[in-house]
């Protein structure tokens, strides 16, 4: 018997739209949070613990998401009365609140359009799947996680500053960037170009494909 192929989508594909039932009522991704980021997260189930830890650990830091102009949205494999439930447990016994929508994938309508579900893996639950989302609706990096191995927030908040800090300088981000770094110039794309990058000085400069300055 053939395993069925999910749709997986791509860096810079549009994000799938779709509708769903969340912890914080119906949602129409494509008119939520019209103008802001999105972080679309699964897990595999409520429930558990790794994903007790991470859920707790978007919730925590949510402050620093929406600094950064951007929704959470999370999902699993569960009913919304599960989704509820979990959420209220965890509140009671650690006072932390997962105050974002968490969708109610029990058909695995949103699974299936996201490439969450990866037969190999498993065929009920998503993998730690993470997708960026621009406000214009365009998927603009993709983080999977097999189901035994949490997520590293840090991580995924230095990539957000990091796609926004590209998109608003026209810059591109060395390895291990952080807030604060120098930032990579884009080389010349013609020899008028380079040229003129042979002319200019910068604060760092290895040869004219790879120069750095400071925002």
């Amino acid at each position: 018997m053939e395993q069925e192929v999910n749709f997986m989508p791509r860096i810079g594909d549009a994000a799938p739209d779709f509708e769903a039932v969340t912890t914080k009522g119906k949602i129409k991704f494509s008119e939520y949070a019209k103008n802001k980021w999105v972080v679309l997260f699964s897990h595999p189930a409520d429930f558990t613990p790794v994903c007790t830890t991470e859920m707790s650990g978007f919730a925590t830091r949510k402050n620093e998401f929406d600094a950064l102009d951007t929704e959470l949205m999370g999902l699993s494999i569960d009913s919304i009365h599960s989704h509820i439930a979990w959420v209220n447990n965890v509140y009671e016994r650690t006072g932390v609140l997962f105050d974002f929508p968490i969708i109610a994938d029990i058909d695995m309508k949103v699974s299936k359009l996201y490439g969450m579900l990866q037969p190999n893996e498993s065929l009920t639950a998503a993998v730690r799947a993470v997708f960026f989302i621009d406000p214009k609706k365009k998927i603009r990096l993709i983080m999977y996680y097999p189901l035994n191995v949490g997520r590293n927030m840090d991580e995924i908040l230095r990539v957000l500053v990091a796609l926004q800090t590209a998109d608003l300088h026209k810059v591109a981000l060395p390895l291990n960037w952080k807030k604060g770094d120098r930032v990579i110039v884009p080389p010349p794309v013609d020899l008028d170009g380079l040229k003129t990058r042979q002319q200019e000085k910068y604060p760092e400069k290895v040869d004219f494909y790879l120069v750095k300055k400071d925002l």
